[in-house]
């Protein structure tokens, strides 16, 4: 399975950017989507994460700024980031599972794309 991420660039503090993770592979059978981040000198951390069931989980540092969601139609997972800070600047990846529950962590990973805010 391949997850390409596009949509990231330079944008200034207070801005909005749109990622998109298009899929190789159908996602209406994978478990779960998520979005993580990992800025430089940091440990890659989870953002967001969508279930087959449409239940989301935003970390606490984005919630009520971004957004995740799926188009299944599409087999493409976004991210929509509004009130973007400098704190945000990161490269985003996009994660995919279609192993069970039980199995832990996911099974695909993007490339990421780099997400740069100024102030």
């Amino acid at each position: 399975v391949q997850l390409v991420e596009s949509g990231g660039g330079l944008v200034q503090a207070g801005g909005s950017l749109r990622l998109s993770c298009a899929a190789s592979r159908n996602i209406f059978s994978a478990n779960v989507m998520g979005w993580y981040r990992q800025a430089p000198g940091k440990e890659r951390e989870l953002v967001a994460e969508i279930r087959s069931g449409g239940t989301t989980y935003h970390a606490n540092s984005v919630k009520g700024r971004f957004t995740i969601s799926r188009d299944n139609a599409k087999n493409t997972l976004y991210l929509q980031m509004n009130s973007l800070k400098p704190e945000d600047t990161a490269m985003y990846y996009c994660a995919a599972k279609y192993s069970d529950y039980g199995v832990p962590g996911y099974d695909y990973w993007g490339q990421g794309t780099q997400v740069t805010v100024s102030t």
